[in-house]
């Protein structure tokens, strides 16, 4: 792996500053930092991840949620473990909270990139990152992307859209299609989860001029499900590109909001009703 991929900053050869995402984690030699992905090695951050994949599945383009992507096609999705967040209601706990110590599969770039191309016999149109948080395994993601648009093929990423600008600008064209997590529309919410709501919407921001976005957003009751929340999100969104579609999902308790309710299908109905007002592709999903 490139040296010059590596995201980093020496301070006074004592620390190493991850600069990957807002957190910017300063390390010592050896330590890991927030996101349970990435390690100071020798002065150097480097991705626990590279290589290494804990979930592969040839999944239907529309469970990532891209629903106006290359609609029937299928695509190759890759995960590995670790996230920059901490959301207490994670659905994928079991790898985005886990370790280097979780058993992983070994999947080499040109593996990924070749096992992509072997089953476009059966509707594969490319690689998505996707399952924990991808971005946090930039450096593989980076790779794999150029070999696969190299091979003709398309890059997928499913995010939290937590990521600084700089490494951010450098996958641009490398990848067609982003579905982003929005978790809330406020920083209010954002506390809970250890990120930072300026940094997502920046994000968004700058890959829908580039690429087609689509956004999910899981409502929870009494959490960031108000009439005025949703307003915000909606409008928002409408003055990036009201045709921006806005996925929005249904609540399940898991994790360790096991005491949370199932968010209402009245709930999800006005959420929709609202973002309906501004937007031009709204939809409801795991409501039954």
């Amino acid at each position: 792996m490139s040296t010059l991929r590596c995201i980093a900053l020496r301070l006074s050869g004592i620390m190493t500053e991850c600069k990957l995402c807002f957190h910017r984690c300063k390390l010592e030699d050896g330590q890991i930092g927030f996101c349970r992905g990435r390690k100071n090695a020798n002065g150097k951050i480097s991705p626990l991840n590279y290589g290494r994949v804990t979930s592969i599945a040839l999944d239907p383009i529309e469970k990532k949620p891209l629903k106006y992507f290359h609609p029937g096609s299928m695509i190759l999705s890759l995960g590995g473990f670790g996230c920059n967040l901490r959301c207490p209601f994670c659905q994928n706990f079991s790898i985005s909270m886990s370790d280097e110590k979780i058993f992983t599969r070994e999947l080499s770039v040109s593996d990924a990139v070749e096992l992509s191309k072997s089953l476009k016999k059966d509707g594969n149109i490319g690689i998505a990152f996707t399952y924990n948080e991808p971005l946090i395994n930039y450096e593989y993601i980076l790779d794999c992307s150029v070999e696969s648009k190299n091979a003709g093929m398309v890059n997928v990423l499913v995010t939290n859209g937590t990521i600084e600008e700089e490494p951010l600008r450098k996958l641009l064209p490398l990848i067609d299609a982003y579905n982003i997590d929005l978790k809330g529309f406020s920083q209010r919410f954002y506390d809970k989860i250890s990120g930072d709501f300026e940094s997502v919407k920046r994000t968004i921001m700058i890959v829908s001029k580039v690429a087609h976005v689509e956004i999910t957003f899981l409502a929870i009751e009494g959490e960031n499900d108000s009439d005025e929340e949703m307003e915000q999100m909606a409008m928002w969104l409408a003055d990036i590109d009201p045709d921006i579609p806005l996925h929005i999902n249904r609540f399940f308790p898991n994790y360790m909001w096991k005491d949370k309710k199932v968010t209402s299908k009245e709930i999800l109905i006005r959420l929709k009703s609202i973002a309906s007002k501004y937007l031009n592709r709204v939809s409801l999903g795991n409501i039954g």
